[in-house]
């Protein structure tokens, strides 16, 4: 098969996924208990005034009706107004993404900084003290639930040492944002030079990168461990070792950079991994973005940001399979005729 026509073939596999998260999305929307109309109105509005309110937004309507008018409004790019802030949900998210992405960006490098020593260490001293406590603290990420190291950190840094600011947002209290270039406050800062904010903002976001990386840091450190394990046991690294190379030279230059090509291909839904878990994270920490966002909406029933946060979490998580797959293809031409 043709490289056109294995892309043809992947990216038509793409529209029906998304056709069906639209509709799972806003089955689970639809049948949530509480009603938009009282979120947006007020509890203290008359009824009378809430069913005016329902036939004005809709509600009223059968559902394969107002299913319909969701999808319409996707494809022309309305993602509906939030009953919650009373914009426009596109306005809020776009306001709001550099800050996940700030978060996400520096939770991956976390996870990667640590990850990938930790691999490389526990394939290099095998069923050693080493490689069980590299495993243990690589388990010991994923399992305890992020809510819950959170908060403890907050009780731990923040309460009893005072090492870390209040979990109050992207800034301290009473710094000003610097100019905004790209959305996000570490890279705008170091653009315009605004060195308060920069400061503050690395001391927000320490401690929430920190827990968010820690719990995706486990893969990388297992997909490491695994692939470095391969390689070690190769022929030319044994060719290596018998040439007299230095051990650090074949450990780190050899061996690590070709275990690296798998981690590469993990790394993107370690990315959509992260830009959708984060959302209890924002909430522990009160992080204005997406996931906060979506949370809040939850609580309230605002059908709007709901709907458009499981939408992107999807769509994100598509177009990543998608550009893996594609790069599969290109890698390892065999691929394509699965």
């Amino acid at each position: 098969m043709t490289f056109l026509g294995y892309f043809l073939r992947r990216l038509a596999l793409v529209i029906p996924t998304l056709l069906g998260v639209t509709i799972i999305t806003f089955t689970l929307t639809y049948l949530l208990p509480g009603n938009p109309a009282v979120v947006k109105a007020g509890p203290l509005v008359p009824p009378e005034v809430v069913a005016e309110l329902e036939k004005a937004m809709g509600l009223d309507q059968p559902a394969w009706v107002q299913y319909w008018r969701y999808m319409s409004g996707l494809l022309s790019g309305d993602l509906g107004t939030s009953a919650s802030t009373g914009r426009p949900v596109l306005e809020d998210f776009t306001q709001r993404l550099p800050a996940t992405l700030e978060l996400t960006l520096a939770s991956l490098l976390i996870a990667l900084a640590i990850g990938i020593p930790l691999g490389v260490q526990s394939a290099v001293h095998r069923d050693t003290a080493i490689d069980h406590i590299g495993r243990i603290v690589g388990v010991a990420g994923v399992a305890m639930p992020t809510f819950w190291t959170g908060l403890l950190a907050i009780y731990v840094f923040f309460y009893l040492w005072g090492v870390a600011p209040p979990p109050l947002g992207r800034l301290g209290a009473g710094i000003e944002p610097p100019q905004a270039i790209t959305g996000l406050y570490v890279v705008d800062s170091l653009l315009t030079g605004n060195w308060t904010a920069l400061a503050s903002a690395l001391h927000q976001l320490m401690l929430p990168a920190v827990i968010l990386g820690l719990s995706v840091m486990a893969p990388i450190a297992r997909m490491v461990r695994s692939t470095m394990l391969e390689i070690l046991e190769s022929d030319y690294i044994k060719a290596a070792w018998a040439a007299g190379i230095p051990r650090r030279r074949v450990i780190y230059g050899d061996a690590l950079g070709n275990a690296l090509i798998p981690v590469v291909t993990i790394l993107g839904l370690v990315f959509g991994f992260l830009m959708a878990g984060n959302a209890v994270v924002e909430s522990v920490f009160a992080w204005p973005g997406i996931g906060n966002y979506a949370i809040t909406s939850l609580m309230t029933k605002d059908s709007g940001p709901i709907q458009s946060f499981v939408l992107f979490v999807a769509l994100l998580y598509v177009i990543v399979n998608f550009v893996i797959d594609i790069v599969y293809g290109v890698i390892d031409p065999r691929i394509r005729l699965e």
